[in-house]
C-alpha cells in the first residue's frame, strides 16, 4: 500500500453507535429535529465535463449525477445513512391511477420549500409539467403527457393520451428533477429555460459558486426536508473533480486525492485489487467505479442516486 494511500486513511468521520432512521413511506410534514451527525468532504472524480445543470437538459450521466444532488424528481425511494435499512418516499408520498392508466394522481409531501424559499406545491409542479410538455427534451421522456391540473394544493393530476402502467417509474428520472419556478423564464414553464442552478432545487445539496476551475462543489442543504426524517445528508460537501483521462482519474484515487473515481476501464481492476484500502463496483458496459473502503452508501456503478445517504468512516490508521 502506498504511503500516500495510508495517509489518506485518516479518520474522516468518527462514527457513533447512533442509527438515524426515517419515519416511513407516508409521512407528511417533516417535523422538528436536529441535523444528521456526520461531516467531511467527498472528492468524486468524473470523466466528463459538467456543462449543464438544468436537469431536463443534462444529457450525460455525470451531469445527471451532479444535478440530481440539487433537484429531486417527484418519485424517489430514499435511504438513510449509517446502514439504516428503512426507506422513505420523496416529494410525492403516494400516487394512484384511473383504471385505464391514463390519469395519474400524485399527492405531494407538505412543508417542503425550494432552496430559494419558494414552496413546493402543486403550482410549482405544474410549471415544471408545462415545461416538460412544451420542450422537445421533455416530450421525448413523456410523449404521452397531454395535460395536468391540480385539484388541490398538494395534489397533481397527469392526463395521458394512452395508458402508461409504469408512469411513476418514469417520473423518477433525474432528468425530471423539479426546478423552482423562480429559476425558470418564463415562470409559467411554457418553453421555459432554467436561468441558474443556484438555489433552484429542493435537494439535499445546493450548488456553491466560485469552485475551482475543472470542478463543481455542492454543499449540504441545511434546510433539506429529509434531514428532519433522518435521511441525511451525512456529508458536508461533495467536490466533483473533472478529469477526462482514465489514467489520471485512477492516479487521483490511488494517491488519495479523491475517494471515488467514475468511469474507470476494466484494465484498472488490477491496480484497484492491489490496494487493500480500495474497492470497486462494476456496471453495465464494463464501467468500473473505484472507491475507497471508507466510502459507505454507494452501491451501483451506473445508477444516478442522491448522495444524501453516503458517509465516510474509518478504515485505517495513520502511519
Amino acid at each position: 500500500m502506498s504511503p500516500a494511500r495510508t495517509r489518506r486513511a485518516l479518520p474522516l468521520l468518527l462514527l457513533s453507535a447512533l442509527l438515524v432512521g426515517c419515519g416511513g413511506a407516508d409521512e407528511q410534514t417533516p417535523g422538528p429535529g436536529s441535523a444528521v451527525p456526520g461531516g467531511g468532504t467527498l472528492a468524486y472524480a468524473l470523466e466528463g465535463h459538467v456543462r449543464e445543470l438544468d436537469p431536463l437538459l443534462a444529457g450525460s450521466p455525470d451531469e445527471q449525477l451532479v444535478t440530481r444532488q440539487i433537484h429531486e424528481p417527484l418519485v424517489a425511494s430514499l435511504a438513510a445513512p449509517f446502514g439504516d435499512a428503512r426507506r422513505s418516499r420523496g416529494l410525492a408520498i403516494s400516487w394512484r391511477s384511473s383504471p385505464d392508466r391514463r390519469i395519474w394522481s400524485f399527492q405531494l409531501r407538505k412543508g417542503i420549500r425550494f432552496q430559494d424559499g419558494l414552496p413546493l406545491n402543486a403550482s410549482a409542479v405544474l410549471a415544471n409539467v408545462e415545461r416538460w410538455r412544451t420542450l422537445s427534451e421533455g416530450r421525448v421522456l413523456l410523449p404521452e403527457l397531454t395535460a395536468a391540473d391540480a385539484p388541490r394544493p398538494d395534489l397533481v393530476r397527469f392526463i395521458l393520451s394512452s395508458p402508461v402502467p409504469d408512469f411513476p417509474d418514469r417520473l423518477a428520472s433525474p432528468r425530471l428533477g423539479i426546478v423552482s419556478p423562480g429559476s425558470l423564464r418564463p415562470q409559467s414553464g411554457a418553453g421555459a429555460r432554467q436561468t441558474s442552478a443556484e438555489r433552484s432545487g429542493t435537494g439535499p445539496f445546493e450548488l456553491r459558486v466560485g469552485a475551482s476551475p475543472g470542478s463543481v462543489l455542492v454543499a449540504a442543504n441545511t434546510e433539506w426536508w429529509g434531514t428532519r426524517l433522518g435521511l441525511g445528508p451525512a456529508l458536508d460537501q461533495v467536490q466533483f473533480e473533472i478529469e477526462p483521462s482514465d489514467a489520471r482519474r485512477l492516479d487521483l484515487l490511488t494517491t488519495g486525492a479523491v475517494q471515488v473515481a467514475a468511469g474507470l476501464p476494466a484494465s484498472a481492476l488490477g491496480d484497484l485489487s492491489a490496494e487493500p484500502l480500495l474497492t470497486y463496483l462494476r456496471g453495465g458496459g464494463g464501467a468500473v467505479l473505484g472507491l475507497e473502503r471508507s466510502v459507505r452508501g454507494i452501491h451501483s456503478a451506473t445508477a444516478v442516486e442522491p448522495l444524501s445517504d453516503v458517509w465516510l468512516t474509518v478504515v485505517g490508521a495513520q502511519e
